[in-house]
């Protein structure tokens, strides 16, 4: 009977005996090493110290560096093995992402004052976050290169609370703090065949000068429940012009204040709703001011 060798069974013929079967025993072993060859059989405990593949020298007393066209794998493993010392190229995902496993973070870590840069290609530069199911998404997108906008933006030192070039958010109660001033545009109010219009998303602020009487509608207030409020400067023309308020105004006595004939007159109002603008309440700050 002929004995096998230990990894991959090869039949080795009795010294003088077996003469009719070496045949049989040499066959069987060239399909073997074709399989091996070939890739049928996986090739185990091969130790190579010599030799070279695309020219990188195996078994040298030190690391070379080689140039491979492919590299198939699920994992690559070795001590001379070193990736990290940067790409040759632009890396592609190639329609696949990049994971983590068993809730690991996924750490981007520039060096110094490095930062992470995403940059624009044929549009501005979008970073999208997704709901857990990853059916809906925020998206977070860099101004256009028209606006010729270089700014940095921080987050607050504490929430609820605002500083310089930072994000303004509310505490944990919803309650938004401001620790210097805040301004806002003033909305210049015009009017046509005696009618203007305030839009209250326009702005809280508004100056009329006006040019004839006019006859005012105030638009788009919050819904009910929520408060919009605004103040109204209105700057008397050199003929006396008068106004008519919203029917849903409500002044102090139920009586409208008269406004000031003097030319280039100042009179300044204030009005607040808290029910989607079914009721107004006016009051006037000063007037014949200016």
């Amino acid at each position: 009977m002929p004995a096998n060798t230990t990894t991959y069974s090869f039949q080795k013929p009795t010294v003088g005996g077996d003469e009719d079967a070496w045949g049989g025993y040499l066959n069987g072993n060239w399909d073997k090493t074709d399989d091996l060859l070939d890739g049928t059989t996986p090739v185990t405990g091969i130790d190579i110290n010599s030799g070279t593949i695309d020219n990188v020298i195996i078994g040298g007393a030190t690391a070379a560096a080689g140039t491979f066209t492919t590299i198939n794998g699920t994992v690559i493993t070795g001590t001379t093995l070193n990736l990290s010392t940067g790409l040759a190229a632009n890396l592609s995902t190639n329609g696949f992402d990049i994971v983590t496993t068993s809730n690991a973070n996924l750490d981007l870590a520039p060096n110094g004052t490095g930062k992470v840069v995403l940059k624009g290609n044929t549009n501005s530069a979008k970073i999208v976050l997704n709901c857990e199911n990853n059916s809906h998404g925020v998206t977070l997108a860099s101004p256009p290169h028209s606006a010729s906008a270089t700014y940095e933006v921080a987050l607050p030192n504490a929430l609820g609370l605002t500083n310089a070039s930072a994000v303004v958010t509310s505490d944990a109660n919803g309650v938004v703090g401001f620790d210097n001033g805040t301004t806002e545009e003033s909305t210049v109010v015009t009017s046509s065949s005696n009618a203007a219009t305030i839009n209250l998303r326009d702005g809280n602020v508004f100056t009329h000068t006006l040019s004839e009487n006019v006859t005012y509608t105030f638009s788009n207030p919050a819904a009910s429940g929520r408060a919009s409020a605004f103040i109204l400067k209105v700057v008397q023309d050199s003929s006396a012009r008068t106004i008519t308020w919203p029917g849903s105004v409500d002044w102090a006595a139920a009586t409208a204040p008269t406004i000031t004939a003097t030319n280039a007159g100042v009179d300044v109002f204030a009005f607040i709703t808290v029910d989607g603008g079914s009721n107004y309440y006016g009051f006037t700050l000063g007037q014949a001011m200016g």
